[in-house]
C-alpha cells in the first residue's frame, strides 16, 4: 500500500516543528508525493493551485503536526498492563516482572503484545517507536505489517532468558535481525545493553565495538533510581554515567532512558559528549523513581526526547500525556513556571526523539524532503476551544482522543479515528490471545 500521485492536505493550523522551533502556520497546506516525501509546506492559498495534485484532503477545522516519537518503549509489555502496580522499580522488576517474563515471554507473547501496543500508539498519534524488547524479529514483522516506523533496540543482558543464553547470544541474535531487515525503510536499529547494573564492562565493550563497526546507535537505561547510583558507587566508586564515559560509550549516537538521578557532573558529562536523554515522566512518577532534572539538561544543551516506557510501568502508551507531564513536572522540579515551556515539550515529543535515534533527517518535523509522518487533530470539541496559541494548545489542551488522522511515510494509517490497513481488525483478532495470556498472568499473580 503506497500513496498515489501528489496529495494536498489543507488545514486550519500546521505546526512545522523544525530545528528553529515549532512554528505555527494558519490556513496552511502540505503536499507530499507518491514516495511519501513532503514536497511543500506553506499557506494554503499559495499551494492550492500547485500542479499535479491528484488527491486533495480538506481538514479545515484541524491542526496538522509531526507524528509523535516514542523514544523508549517495551511494546510487548502492554500485555502486563496493570499486572504489577504500586511497587518501586527494583521490587517491581525482581518480584513481579522478571518472574512473569520468565514464564510468559515467547514469540507469541511478543507478537500479540506488540500488535496491541502498535494499535494503541497509532491511534494516539505516535508514528515512530523505539522498542527495547526480546524477539526482535517478531517485533520487526509486526511494525512492518502495521506500517509504523520502528527503531528496534536490540537487547543485550548478561543473564540468560528464554530469548538468549548469554551476552554473545543476545548480540548475535539481534544482529541477525538487523541483517534480515536492513533494507526496510520503516525500520532502523540500535544496540541496547539493558542498564549499567545488568551489563559488565566486558559486555559494554563488545557492544560498543559492534556499534562502531556497523554505525548503530546505543540505547540503555541510565540512573533511573537513587539505589542504582548508590549501589554503583558502593561497588566500584564510580557513578554509572562516569563509568560509561570511561568505557567510551557516550557520544552523539548514544541515548539513555530515564536519567532521573543526575548530578551536575553527570549532566556536564552527557552534554560534553553530545549524548541524548529520553525522559519518561509517567513511568518515573508511577515507580516513584523521582523527578528528572530536565530543565537543567536542556539548559546544558542536551537533546531530550520523550518515551512512555512499557505499559507495565505506565499503563498507557500515550505520548500526549508524556508531553504534558514533561512540561508540568519540569516547572515544579526547576521551581520555575517558565521552565520546559510548550515549545520545548513539543520538540521533545517530535524532533528531540528523532535526533536521539538518528532519524532527524527522516522524521520529527514537517519539512520538504522529510517523510510524511504526520498527525491531524480535530479542533471542534469543547476541550479544544478556543485556540489562541497552537503550540501551547497542542501541549496543554490536546489529548490522544483528539487525533483524527495519522500518516506514516505518506500512507494513511488512521482515518477519522479508526485504524486502516492490516491494523484495522487488530482488537477482534487479538481478543482470544489476550484472554489466554490474561489468564496465565492472573495465575502467576496469586
Amino acid at each position: 500500500m503506497s500513496p498515489i500521485g501528489n496529495t494536498l492536505i489543507c488545514v486550519r493550523w500546521l505546526i512545522t516543528g523544525t530545528a528553529t522551533g515549532p512554528h505555527a502556520i494558519e490556513n496552511a497546506a502540505l503536499i507530499f508525493n507518491e514516495a511519501g516525501v513532503i514536497t511543500a509546506v506553506g499557506k494554503a492559498a499559495d499551494l492550492a493551485s500547485s500542479e499535479n495534485i491528484t488527491n486533495r484532503i480538506d481538514l479545515q477545522n484541524h491542526l496538522l503536526a509531526p507524528g509523535l516519537i516514542n523514544a523508549h518503549c517495551h511494546a510487548a509489555m502492554s500485555l502486563l498492563r496493570g499486572a504489577a502496580d504500586d511497587l518501586p522499580l527494583h521490587r517491581w522488576l525482581q518480584e513481579r516482572i522478571w518472574p512473569m517474563e520468565g514464564e510468559l515471554v515467547d514469540d507469541d507473547f511478543v507478537q500479540t503484545g506488540t500488535q496491541l501496543a502498535v494499535a494503541e500508539m497509532l491511534l494516539g498519534g505516535t508514528t515512530t517507536c523505539v522498542d527495547m524488547y526480546f524477539y526482535s524479529r517478531t517485533v520487526a514483522r509486526v511494525f512492518l505489517a502495521a506500517g509504523m516506523r520502528g527503531v528496534l533496540a536490540l537487547p543485550v543482558i548478561d543473564f540468560p532468558t528464554r530469548y538468549a543464553s548469554d551476552a554473545d547470544a543476545y548480540i548475535a541474535t539481534g544482529l541477525s535481525v538487523r541483517d534480515e531487515f536492513a533494507d526496510e525503510p520503516l525500520l532502523s536499529f540500535a544496540l541496547a545493553p539493558h542498564a549499567p547494573y545488568t551489563i559488565s564492562d566486558a559486555t559494554f565493550t563488545r557492544v560498543l565495538a559492534f556499534a562502531n563497526e556497523l554505525g548503530l546507535p546505543v540505547h540503555t537505561h541510565l540512573q533511573e533510581t537513587e539505589l542504582e547510583v548508590t549501589d554503583a558507587v558502593a561497588q566500584s566508586g564510580e557513578r554509572p554515567t562516569a563509568r560509561l564515559a570511561r568505557l567510551g560509550a557516550l557520544g552523539p549516537d548514544f541515548f539513555a532512558a530515564h536519567c532521573v538521578h543526575l548530578n551536575e557532573d553527570d549532566i556536564a558529562t552527557l552534554a560534553h559528549h553530545g549524548a541524548s536523554v529520553v525522559h519518561c515522566p509517567s513511568s518515573n512518577l508511577k515507580l516513584a523513581s523521582g523527578l528528572a532534572p530536565v530543565a537543567q539538561m536542556l539548559a546544558a544543551g542536551i537533546n531530550v526526547g520523550l518515551g512512555t516506557d512499557g505499559a507495565a510501568s505506565n499503563n498507557r502508551l500515550d505520548m500526549f500525556e508524556e508531553m504534558r507531564l514533561a512540561a508540568l513536572i519540569g516547572k515544579v522540579q526547576a521551581n520555575d513556571a517558565s521552565a520546559v515551556n510548550a515549545a520545548q515539550a513539543f520538540t521533545m515529543a517530535t524532533l528531540g526523539g528523532a535526533r536521539a535515534t538518528g532519524l532527524a533527517n527522516v522524521t520529527g518535523s514537517l519539512e520538504v524532503g522529510k517523510a510524511t509522518d504526520l498527525i491531524a487533530l480535530a479542533l471542534d470539541s469543547p476541550g479544544m476551544t478556543p485556540l489562541f496559541d497552537p503550540v501551547s494548545h497542542f501541549v496543554y489542551a490536546a489529548s490522544r482522543a483528539d487525533v483524527s488522522d495519522v500518516w506514516v511515510a505518506g500512507v494513511q494509517r488512521v482515518k477519522d479515528g479508526a485504524l486502516t490497513g492490516a491494523a484495522a481488525h487488530t482488537m477482534s483478532e487479538l481478543a482470544p490471545s489476550i484472554q489466554s495470556i490474561r489468564e496465565r498472568v492472573t495465575a502467576l499473580r496469586k
